[in-house]
């Protein structure tokens, strides 16, 4: 056991934060989205079960974002004509302002685009978030 680890964080993910490097990414996914198809090239980290905001806020807490990028985040834009409003995005604005990030630097990525973007990343995190559009995608940045 580490002190001032998040517990919600795992040995295996706390690994693939480790290895990441400046500009690598990782993706945080719902429970909807084909975390293993889209992470065939990417290490896939089952989290299955974990609410994506805790998760989220427990690996901010460790991963710097690229500060050198004016986006370092990154959402799934709701599909055109889908009614849909996440209430979720808001969370997540919140856990960004808390680490000391710019809660409006987050692009939005059309659903197709989101899931090449995800098939290039260092890692997917399968979470059990059941809302749907909560994935988000992180540019790791450097300590500074």
């Amino acid at each position: 056991m580490l002190k001032n680890i998040p517990k919600i964080l795992s040995p295996q993910l706390l690994k693939v934060l480790c290895e990441m490097g400046h500009g690598d990414e990782i993706v945080l996914a719902d429970g909807n989205f084909p975390s293993e198809s889209v992470g065939k090239n990417a290490v896939v980290v089952r989290a299955d079960g974990l609410p994506l905001p805790e998760l989220l806020d427990a690996v901010l807490t460790l991963l710097p974002l690229d500060s050198y990028v004016e986006k370092p985040a990154a959402l799934m834009a709701v599909t055109p004509g889908d009614p849909c409003k996440p209430d979720i995005w808001d969370e997540y604005r919140e856990i960004l302002k808390k680490h000391g990030e710019n809660p409006q630097n987050i692009e939005m990525t059309e659903r197709f685009a989101f899931y090449e973007r995800a098939r290039n990343a260092y890692a997917v995190v399968a979470t059990g978030e059941e809302r749907i559009y909560a994935n988000i995608l992180l540019k790791k940045g450097v300590v500074k």
